[in-house]
């Protein structure tokens, strides 16, 4: 996280998230076309459908409340969404078209007509990556970048105005080091591992910086008034505790809610935490996740590893 300096003026670093038009908007529809007639009926679909307006998607709700971030100070946003889509710009029209009429302020794009997206994260400078393309995350995962795979899911949009973001810990803000203690020698040789370094910070996973950036916005508002709130919610519970909170603090990073589940299902408690998104490496927690509030599944670490 730096400030940028131009004319002596200090200018705060945007958090830029990229987000893929099948996140963003329903297009399932048009996708099971593609799947059963191919790529010439599809495009001939989207463009006949292109004044037919899409409805919102998993990660609409999650869009809108990023972007009501800027209305303080619009000329000095300090979030930008960026739009990432396999669409060619023919079809992306009706993308577009969708995007004025909801009113999203989305102005960049990249359409790739069918080619993988992950190369544009870097070169549009993206924070976070949203897609519900599997390959495109693992690679964005690949390159550095925080990454999920959005899942479909039942839940309805909270209508709160304050933004609610949840994180699981090991392998999504933390790196899978210790995961990978639990998986190879169990639960008592992870527990021994976590007391006996519970003053050595975790190494960060790749959502670290995307959590450091929410926080430099929290910064600008008292603590009891901001517009973001965020929420861990692990698998750990004590005595393996001591670490998470050591490590937060060694980044000095302050996260509003920590929930240590001891292995609880995960569901009911996003649920009532009100989570507009929640980030998880493990299918298990995402599948329960779901059917509660929007998740974003993050293909990394140990648990994700192809045999």
């Amino acid at each position: 996280m730096t400030d940028l300096k131009k004319d002596g003026v200090i200018a705060v670093e945007k958090l830029v998230v990229a987000v893929s038009s099948r996140a963003l908007f329903n297009l399932d529809e048009s996708h099971e076309i593609f799947e059963r007639e191919g790529e010439a009926a599809y495009c001939r679909h989207q463009i006949e459908h292109e004044e037919v307006l899409l409805v919102p998607g998993v990660a609409f709700s999650l869009v809108k409340k990023l972007l009501a971030l800027n209305a303080p100070d619009p000329a000095h946003p300090r979030v930008e969404v960026i739009l990432l889509s396999r669409n060619s710009a023919d079809t992306g029209l009706r993308i577009f078209n969708s995007i004025r009429h909801h009113g999203l302020a989305i102005r960049r794009a990249a359409f790739t007509r069918g080619e993988s997206t992950h190369p544009y994260i870097s070169a549009f400078g993206a924070h976070l990556f949203l897609s519900s393309e599997p390959d495109d995350v693992r690679k964005a995962l690949d390159a550095g970048f925080a990454a999920a795979t959005i899942l479909s899911s039942a839940s309805a949009a909270d209508t709160c105005s304050q933004l609610r973001i949840a994180f699981d810990g090991d392998a999504v803000l933390f790196s899978d080091e210790s995961e990978r203690i639990y998986r190879e020698d169990g639960l008592n040789a992870f527990e021994s591992n976590e007391v006996a370094a519970a003053k050595r910070p975790l190494p960060g996973g790749p959502f670290k910086n995307f959590l450091a950036m929410l926080y430099r916005i929290q910064l600008d508002y008292p603590a009891d008034t901001s517009p973001i709130r965020t929420a861990l919610i692990t698998a750990r519970g004590a005595p393996t505790h001591e670490r998470v909170i050591r490590t937060l603090r060694a980044w000095n990073i302050r996260i509003d809610e920590a929930l240590f589940l001891g292995g609880k299902d995960k569901g009911d408690f996003l649920k009532a935490f009100r989570a507009d998104i929640f980030f998880d490496d493990q299918q298990k927690h995402c599948d329960s996740a779901r059917l509660h509030v929007a998740t974003g599944h993050v293909p990394h670490g140990v648990a994700n590893e192809r045999a």
